[in-house]
């Protein structure tokens, strides 16, 4: 018999893009900016860096297995019960714990090919059939992952904004598209970039349908600058919600990611100075990048991803970044092998990626 099956074996490892350190020891160069993992570039918000301080005489205790006071904080600001909110150790921790808790075995799974890789190796390490429907013009295809549903379909994975490409679906789209989902089917609608996306006209804030078999999972990885500690959360019916708290790891998210997570919703102005300077900026990219000529998609998130004739001009522009002291991340795990993906970073960063690709291209 195998030990390992056969998905496992067949699974690559996700590799995140390179640290500052990781480069510099490569390289040798002494300063290098991270413009490659959609981090935000005004680090952690100043109310969650005091709260972390003032709870580390408390790591020698477990968290608090409920999260309560985060879960009752994020239930009041949505006008929810405590009972529609989950934990978790980043989305892809409440990801992996939906998987767990409501696969059967001849279950399926329908989502978009080459989108956010943390749910495709999620989806093929469940060893369950998962139906990659193609993007068209870099975006979900809604109607033809309609047309993938069938009998045994459970879930139905929809990162929107999208990562890698920063698009979105909008409010018809999805209106339409529900229509021809059975209430039977989960739709996972991961709003990771909510935050940049919110002042959207045409975007479908998950919050406002409330569907009972929607599950929006959002993050303190990006707005609020908490990637480093790990924290996500859910929210679904209760229903839904009691069955994932069953399944989770007991004592996720730790003690410091609770306490830095209540303290960030508390942080408007921290909250504000980040959207403010990432529609700033990331027009300030595109208007460089076009007068550079270097195709870029319109994004609704902390991020452009651009367009080049081929693999070989991707990663020469990588390369030469890198080779520069700056990095980006090339797309390749994705599926998307002539595009580069630029996390916006405040004016300084982005003046200085631009200075390095006129060095090459101006």
């Amino acid at each position: 018999m195998a030990l390992v099956p056969s998905y496992i074996k067949k699974l690559s490892p996700y590799t995140p893009g390179k640290s500052p350190e990781e480069a510099r020891r490569e390289t040798g160069l002494k300063n290098f900016i991270k413009l490659a993992s959609n981090e935000n570039p005004f680090g952690i918000s100043p109310l969650a860096l005091k709260s972390i301080q003032g709870s580390i005489n408390q790591l020698n205790r477990y968290p608090d297995s409920s999260g309560f006071y985060l879960r009752e904080k994020l239930a009041k600001k949505q006008n929810l019960k405590i009972e529609n909110v989950v934990l978790g150790a980043g989305s892809e921790g409440i990801l992996s714990t939906i998987m767990r808790t409501f696969l059967l075995e001849r279950d399926e799974i329908i989502s978009a090919k080459n989108s956010f890789i943390g749910f495709r190796i999620l989806a093929n390490a469940s060893g369950r059939k998962t139906h990659w429907v193609p993007m068209e013009d870099h975006k979900y295809s809604l109607k033809n992952m309609a047309k993938r549903i069938n009998e045994k379909t459970k879930i139905i994975y929809i990162a929107n904004p999208d990562n890698p490409m920063g698009t979105y679906i909008t409010k018809q789209e999805f209106d339409v598209f529900y229509k021809y989902v059975p209430s039977r089917v989960l739709i996972i609608l991961d709003e990771a970039y909510y935050e940049f996306a919110q002042q959207l006209d045409d975007f479908p804030d998950s919050m406002l349908y409330r569907y009972d078999n929607v599950i929006t999972l959002r993050t303190f990885s990006k707005a609020y600058g908490l990637a480093g500690l790990r924290i996500g959360y859910g929210f679904a019916r209760e229903q839904l919600i009691k069955n994932l708290m069953k399944v989770k790891a007991p004592f996720e998210p730790s003690i410091i990611a609770q306490t830095a997570g209540n303290a960030a919703l508390d942080d408007n102005n921290f909250l504000k100075k980040t959207i403010n300077s990432n529609n700033q900026e990331i027009h300030y990219l595109i208007s460089e990048f076009d007068k550079l000529a270097i195709e870029n998609i319109r994004s609704a998130t902390n991020f452009l991803t651009t367009k080049w004739v081929s693999e070989n001009e991707a990663n020469k522009v990588a390369d030469f970044l890198f080779n520069n002291g700056i990095i980006i991340r090339k797309l390749n795990s994705f599926g998307w092998k002539n595009y580069l993906r630029i996390s916006v970073g405040n004016h300084n960063e982005n003046k200085k990626l631009i200075y390095t690709l006129k060095k090459l291209y101006g």
